[in-house]
Order: structure tokens, then sequence, then C-alpha cells
């Protein structure tokens, strides 16, 4: 195995850990950081794939915009469930 499938397998692990991440945390800012997460593994390896457009696309929209509007909408609403 070389240095490029090496990183790559290791930043789709973390995307993937971070989508899984999201699933399962019960505090919505905690899911969201994790989104956030994923979407940075996404970017970056988008970029490892030598498509550097997609990548900024997806860093700026998905790890930047998304995630703010998530915020804003969490901000609004109670953060944890009431059992």
């Amino acid at each position: 195995m070389d240095l490029y499938s090496i990183s790559l397998t290791l930043v789709l692990v973390v995307t993937f850990v971070g989508a899984i991440a999201a699933v399962y945390f019960r505090d919505l800012l905690n899911a969201v950081v994790a989104l956030a997460v994923m979407s940075g593994g996404l970017a970056l390896a988008f970029f490892l794939m030598e498509a550097p457009d997609v990548a900024i696309a997806e860093a700026a929209l998905g790890a930047g915009a998304i995630t703010a509007i998530f915020i804003l909408a969490i901000g609004e609403t109670e953060r944890e469930e009431k059992e």
C-alpha cells in the first residue's frame, strides 16, 4: 500500500466514524459537531482524490454554512430531550 491509499483510507474511516457518531449522539449540538467533522473529512477526501473544486464547495457549504444554520436552529430549541 502506498501513502495515498493509507491516507485516503484513514480519512474515510474518520468520515464514517463522524457520521455514525452524529446518529448516536443524543445532544443535538454534539451531533452537529460530528456532522461538521464528517463534512470536513469528505472535503479532505475529495481533495486527496484531486477534486479541489468539489472539496472547496464541501468545506464551505457542508462544514461551514450548514453547520452554522444547524447551530442557529439549535439555539432556538432546547438542547436535550426531557426523559
